[in-house]
């Protein structure tokens, strides 16, 4: 952390403007912020809900063709043009909600530092927040987790249940399903077509993981907090 990170001067310590001129620009930032925020999430939950409508289609799809064809050699052509446009589209779903949440997170830090110059204006306000203050991680994490799980923690079940999760979890999935069926029309016998569907699915998987902690870890050495705890 840089030295000027820890000489920031506060508003109070500013002349020049009024704390109420002050706290109205802080508040409009603060609006603009949240909006970007609700335009990010609309933006995932569309992204998430046009990925799972091409699932569904697919699967509707290939099963209308397998019931006329008998699951023959014309389903397995089917599905082999199919599914590699599925997995495709979920792994730039993916790739696009991962860093839709690195997005919001900045954005995150923004609000708290805006939380953390009204409390310079006004600090006997300080017991009514229930948000993050600093923009460090501990204060993206108060934020994302509010009063609870300071005493709670995260779950794996809470890990593993966000949007971007649950997306990767149905493309490693998909890649799963099609690595079997390439296996099975090269005449492989079935215990080796499933041992393949499976380990085509954790790599998928594994290569997604490895994606978003990458990009995390990128995130996390560029940035400065300018208010830490």
């Amino acid at each position: 952390m840089s030295e000027s990170t820890l000489q920031t001067p506060s508003l109070t310590e500013r002349p020049g403007t009024s704390d109420a001129v002050r706290a109205q620009i802080l508040a409009t930032e603060h609006w603009s912020l949240l909006a970007t925020r609700s335009l990010t999430w609309t933006e995932t939950f569309s992204r998430a809900g046009m990925f799972l409508t091409v699932v569904s289609g697919a699967v509707v799809a290939l099963a209308l063709v397998g019931n006329a064809t008998g699951f023959g050699p014309a389903f397995r052509g089917f599905a082999l043009l199919l599914l590699p446009v599925v997995l495709l589209i979920g792994l730039l779903t993916y790739a696009r909600l991962s860093d839709a949440n690195l997005e919001e997170m900045g954005l995150l830090i923004g609000m708290n530092r805006l939380r953390h110059a009204y409390l310079e204006l006004a600090p006997d306000l300080t017991a009514y927040f229930v948000t993050g203050l600093h923009d460090d991680e501990a204060g993206i994490a108060q934020t994302y987790g509010t009063v609870f799980h300071r005493y709670t923690g995260y779950s794996v079940v809470q890990a593993l249940s966000g949007t971007p999760e649950l997306v990767g979890l149905i493309t490693a999935v998909t890649g799963g399903v099609l690595g079997a069926l390439v296996a099975s029309s090269l005449r492989w016998p079935e215990l080796a077509s499933v041992t393949t569907g499976i380990i085509t699915g954790l790599a998928v998987a594994a290569a997604l993981l490895l994606r978003t902690l990458r990009r995390y870890a990128q995130a996390r050495r560029a940035y400065q907090p300018k208010f830490p705890s």
